[in-house]
């Protein structure tokens, strides 16, 4: 049976390794996962890869099944999906999404596993962490039907809560980016996309996941009297400067942050994560959500890859990696 594997580590500023790791045999209650793809998130992962990790954080920001400490060495990920081969009966043979880190194999307990869905292969479903942030997001907007709705940025995350927000009766949903390129991804989860100049404003609800201090200013700008602007971006230890001397006051918008980490307060009672992983998961049986995995590689070239997603040299939505 399957007994090492390999593993990706951030072994430095802008610099990660593959390593070897040995397995131990599943015990009761575990199971043996060998994967099939991974995913990369280009906010997180990326500050982790730049060791932009604040030390006040570096504890709230541990992934299941991490290993090492930020900065560095540290083993981090959390979109893998595989297919169980040893251990946990009712789950042999079944693909299965798991929050752990890009490795070519592992041993977990099964309740760290949850099976696709019927309808979700297993390479879409790499998005699973993106879509259970995107559906945090829109329970932390407490949404409403008929809401006017701008997203501003179009990565996956800022597009997933687009096409979430477009399924609410009666929304009127805007995509806000600077780069056109992003148009026909929105177009094919049936979205428009504006640039911020040619954004209609007004919105009661502003959701920024752009990632940058300028597409904050944007969000803030588009927003309606009371309006909540929800910040999803994570900045690290990267300073965020604002211009509140404006209308922020007069229209006493809500500046609010959203962390997938924590359940919004209102789902707390009936939910807790894995009910979420579950149905962000299910969310994604809808072949259009393909197109938001645009760039593929092998899992030997990812210390290349994540090195120039840092230096901003692969312009990819999702990257995609692939086992085997």
């Amino acid at each position: 049976m399957l007994r090492s594997a390999e593993a990706y580590w951030v072994v430095g500023e802008g610099r990660g390794e593959i390593r070897g790791e040995q397995l131990a045999a599943p015990g009761p209650g575990q199971a043996l996962v060998q994967a099939l793809y991974s995913g990369v998130s280009r906010g997180t992962e990326l500050l982790v890869h730049r060791g932009q990790v604040p030390a006040s954080e570096r504890e709230r920001m541990r992934a299941p099944h991490q290993r090492g400490d930020f900065p560095w060495p540290v083993k981090y990920g959390y979109s893998s999906v595989g297919r169980v081969i040893e251990g946990a009966s009712e789950l042999l043979g079944r693909e299965v999404f798991c929050l752990h880190p890009h490795q070519t194999a592992y041993v977990v307990p099964a309740s760290a596993l949850v099976a696709l869905p019927s309808g979700v292969p297993a390479a879409r479903a790499v998005l699973a962490a993106n879509m259970e942030t995107a559906l945090n997001a829109i329970w932390d907007a407490e949404l409403r039907a008929g809401d006017r709705v701008a997203v501003v940025g179009a990565g996956v995350v800022g597009l997933l809560c687009g096409y979430l927000a477009a399924r609410h009766p009666g929304t009127e949903v805007e995509l806000v980016d600077v780069n056109p390129a992003k148009l026909e991804p929105a177009r094919a989860l049936g979205l428009s996309l504006v640039t911020p100049e040619a954004a209609r404003g007004g919105a009661d609800v502003v959701v920024h996941a752009s990632g940058t201090a300028e597409g904050l200013q944007t969000a803030l700008g588009l927003a309606a009297t009371e309006a909540v602007v929800l910040e999803l971006s994570w900045y690290g230890d990267q300073r965020v400067s604002l211009k509140l001397g404006g209308a922020f006051h007069a229209l006493r918008l809500r500046l609010r942050s959203s962390q997938v980490g924590s359940l919004p307060p209102q789902q707390r009672p009936r939910w807790d994560h894995r009910r979420r992983l579950e149905l962000a998961l299910a969310l994604l049986a809808d072949s259009r959500l393909d197109r938001l995995i645009d760039a593929s590689a092998p899992f030997r070239e990812l210390p290349a890859i994540m090195a120039r997603l840092a230096r901003g040299e692969l312009a990819a939505l999702c990257h995609r990696v692939e086992y085997g």
